[in-house]
């Protein structure tokens, strides 16, 4: 089996899946409980807030636990615009967002707040010239992923936050979740991004859990009310053992990534190089401002579900763009803002490499690529 679809989701690395189990085995009590059994879920709580914050270079009391990525997206949009609503109705994100921020803005379309969509140039990249030109006196957030999920193109984040810096009190939104332990911090957590979101199963970590960087200053309106947990911003019981466990994870992909800093640009150039050998081959992801994780190309005149099964058959694993919209049968949203025309954007696939692959896989890859290749031309 050849795994290359790490950016929907990564197998849970073995520490860490060890230590879920040992701590839902040996830590029953509620990290709210005032007694000893409480005290130690609460330790431990604790211990992986510091231990995340250290790894990001943040403080701890900057950290909040949720869900994962589409809570922690969810949450800072609409906590912004009901936190900010009394200085201002007007939002903007990029063209190229992953759904839970794209949709959750549209939901807030539809509930009367207005949304401006920041246009990308044809490889998909924020035009930063034309997101300064949407924002107005009641603009309260702004949203920009740092790595896109469907390309790979790492967004123009500090040049935005040089732009931002003239407008202190707009909120500025990262979506973290394609970029953390796959391209340096310096390139998107800058000094004044205000929020980003992670998720732990992008970094084998276990999946239904997540966090927040929120910079302590900012506010931000609950999305979860009850029982007043994390600080009375995010209600409901903390997941102890996912949160020890993600911050096991998140530890190990970073030290792998330090020890391997090159594997997957290695594999991503050896990809894009066979694959230019072939006409009917469109890439979309080639260039080093491009995170080296992500491959996404199409193969003319062949519809990118039919790849993706034909290379399942043979125990190959990739997606349509992105995972959480492969499913709808639709083509890819990023592709469409970069203005690739619809034949093509519905043929697109991504390739989405880790550290634990290898050069061997991607030479069988080729192999059957090859193989595969012959036969669609001879049916077109």
């Amino acid at each position: 089996m050849i795994y290359f679809d790490n950016s929907a989701t990564t197998p849970i690395f073995p520490q860490s899946l060890d230590a879920y189990v040992k701590t839902s085995q040996r830590i029953i009590g509620n990290p709210s409980s005032l007694h000893d059994l409480g005290n130690q879920a609460n330790r431990l709580l604790q211990q992986a807030r510091k231990q995340i914050a250290d790894l990001i270079h943040v403080k701890p009391e900057e950290i909040y636990f949720t869900s994962g990525g589409t809570e922690g997206d969810n949450w800072v949009l609409k906590g912004t615009m009901i936190e900010k609503r009394e200085y201002g109705n007007h939002m903007i994100i990029s063209g190229v967002e992953h759904p839970a921020v794209s949709e959750t803005a549209e939901q807030l379309k539809e509930l009367g707040i207005e949304v401006s969509i920041a246009p990308v140039d044809k490889r998909g990249f924020v035009r930063v010239d034309e997101l300064k030109k949407l924002i107005r006196k009641e603009t309260v957030l702004v949203s920009v992923m740092a790595v896109n999920n469907e390309v790979g193109s790492i967004q123009p984040i500090q040049e935005i936050s040089d732009l931002l810096d003239d407008f202190p009190k707009i909120h500025f939104h990262v979506d973290a979740v394609q970029a953390i332990g796959k391209v340096p911090f310096s390139q998107w957590l800058t000094e004044r991004v205000d929020f980003a979101t992670f998720s732990a199963h992008k970094f084998h970590g276990p999946r239904g859990t997540g966090f927040i960087y929120w910079k302590k200053g900012r506010r931000l309106a609950p999305l979860l009310t009850g029982g007043g947990q994390e600080r009375n911003q995010r209600s409901g019981t903390e997941n102890v053992p996912g949160i020890v466990a993600m911050a096991k994870a998140l530890r190990l992909s970073l030290e792998i990534k330090e020890q391997k800093p090159e594997q997957t640009q290695r594999l991503k150039v050896a990809l894009i190089n066979a694959l230019k050998t072939y006409e009917k081959v469109t890439i979309f992801s080639e260039g080093t401002d491009y995170a080296p994780h992500i491959l996404c190309f199409a193969l003319k005149g062949i519809r990118g579900e039919v790849l993706v099964h034909a290379l399942e058959e043979k125990q190959i694993f990739v997606s349509t763009t992105s995972a959480c919209s492969s499913r709808k049968h639709m083509a890819s949203s990023t592709l469409h803002a970069m203005h690739v025309p619809n034949d093509l954007a519905t043929s697109a696939v991504r390739i989405s490499l880790d550290e634990n692959n290898s050069l061997a896989e991607v030479e069988q890859f080729m192999i059957i690529f090859k193989q595969l290749y012959k036969k669609f031309s001879a049916i077109n």
